[in-house]
């Protein structure tokens, strides 16, 4: 639930490893779990980017991407380790730098903030400077920017917390699956935003789904109904290019739309209790009918999907961004023996259970397993699953804008590359809404 107004989700499964083999073949990646994965043999190519002489050493962090998510993920990180420091940030627009900083130099972390004006960095390119300066790596950006900054961070040879969703486009999920190979080659750590994993209570009730409780899983449904989120309108003297990349929700290159950039959470939950197996095939619909305004760029407000595995099980997936109407946020998975509330912790059926005590709080989760591969020199690696369900809630956009039945093949293998080759401070284009029927698959 991470956009640029939400905190996260997670940590890894129960059980997981916390090193995933990446050099699977892309037929590999979209029918192996990653418990399989993770059994194979990993091969050791060096040190560590991070030279530590004792817990006590001072990690220096990055921040790229400065708006409410980014700036809750900094909080996290130095709230969970006292010997982080905050020491360079970027964002595309100076104002938004500004505003995170001021915020983060007057929150209880105010003391580990140690950014100077040399090590603020504006514009598309600003990323490379905080790259340079940082021991570990914030990626916050608007998702069509991931890719390429986080090559760039593992080229350079550091450790990197990357939001959800890791890409747009199958070209960008293609390019992250490369790139999370070569962190583990190097013993980087790569750690992704989808915090549901480093949440302790639904560690707990995956491991009880995938050891049998609630039997074989005949059916999963995950519904994520929210009201409408912000928009920061526009000004006269904003040219198009500032306009969509200051409102990105609303542009499907940008954001890759909600079903990509919000939802991908309760998606992820059902490709985890299928224990990280990608679905063979999925057909969908979805357009706009409150969210009309030529305002909310060429995203649409609601999508409903049906994801198909080996063996006919079905999962039945819904989002929508409605102001006004009523929120769920809730996650399923029926068995022969029972059904896990998987949201909510909860397992009825032949082996009743509930989970006890206050969940952990996942955004601080999430980095405490970060600083702690770092300082072990125990590198964590979630490319498998956070490039998994990229491409599933892609999948699932291909299938509303289309119109057609996508398979995971073709979803992988699609050469649609979304948003321009250069950016600049001009005109450009709105693309049309998606048409179902009309819109090709590409």
């Amino acid at each position: 639930m991470r956009n640029d107004i939400e905190q996260h989700p997670d940590a890894l499964p129960a059980g997981d490893s916390s090193e995933r083999n990446e050099t699977c073949s892309r037929r590999e990646f979209l029918h192996t779990g990653s418990a399989a994965l993770a059994a194979a043999a990993i091969a050791t190519y060096g040190g560590s980017a991070f030279a530590q002489s004792g817990d006590k050493d001072i990690i220096k962090i990055g921040l790229v991407g400065c708006g409410g998510r980014g700036t809750g993920a900094a909080v996290n990180a130095m709230s969970v380790d006292p010997n982080v420091r905050l020491v360079a940030m970027a964002d595309t627009f100076g104002d938004r730098l500004a505003s995170s900083l001021g915020h983060l130099k007057d929150s209880h972390v105010g003391e580990q903030v140690q950014v100077d004006a040399e090590r603020c960095f504006t514009g598309f390119e600003g990323f490379h400077g905080v790259i340079e300066n940082s021991d570990v790596v914030l990626l916050a950006t608007p998702p069509h920017f991931r890719p390429e900054q986080l090559a760039a961070s593992v080229t350079a040879g550091k450790h990197v917390f990357c939001e959800k969703p890791v890409a747009t486009d199958a070209p960008g999920v293609r390019a992250v699956m490369e790139t999370c190979k070569q962190a583990r080659q190097k013993r980087l750590s790569v750690v992704s935003g989808l915090c549901y994993r480093y949440q302790d209570a639904k560690q707990e009730i995956m491991r009880r789904v995938h050891d049998g409780a609630v039997g074989d899983i005949t059916a999963l449904q995950c519904t994520y109904n929210t009201g409408g989120l912000w928009h920061r309108g526009r000004k006269l003297e904003w040219s198009d290019m500032e306009w969509q990349v200051r409102n990105w929700l609303y542009f499907t290159w940008l954001s890759g739309d909600h079903i990509v950039e919000q939802s991908i959470h309760s998606i992820d939950k059902l490709l985890w209790a299928m224990q990280d197996r990608m679905p063979l095939r999925c057909v969908a619909s979805g357009g706009r009918i409150v969210r009309t305004d030529d305002d909310f760029g060429n995203i649409y407000d609601h999508f409903n999907t049906t994801y198909e595995w080996e063996g006919g099980i079905k999962g039945f997936h819904s989002c929508r961004q409605w102001p006004g109407a009523d929120s769920d946020v809730s996650d399923y998975a029926f068995g022969t023996k029972g059904t896990a509330m998987l949201q909510h912790h909860r397992i009825t059926g032949e082996n009743e259970w509930r989970f006890q005590g206050q969940a952990n709080d996942m955004y601080e989760a999430e980095m405490a397993a970060l600083f702690r591969a770092v300082r072990k020199d125990e590198p964590i690696n979630d490319g498998d699953y956070m490039c998994k369900s990229t491409l599933m809630a892609i999948m699932g956009r291909m299938a509303a804008y289309t119109g057609k039945v996508i398979t995971s093949e073709q979803a992988l293998n699609s050469t649609e590359k979304l948003g321009p080759d250069r950016y600049s401070w001009s005109e450009i284009a709105v693309e049309p809404i998606a048409q179902p029927g009309q819109t090709p698959f590409l």
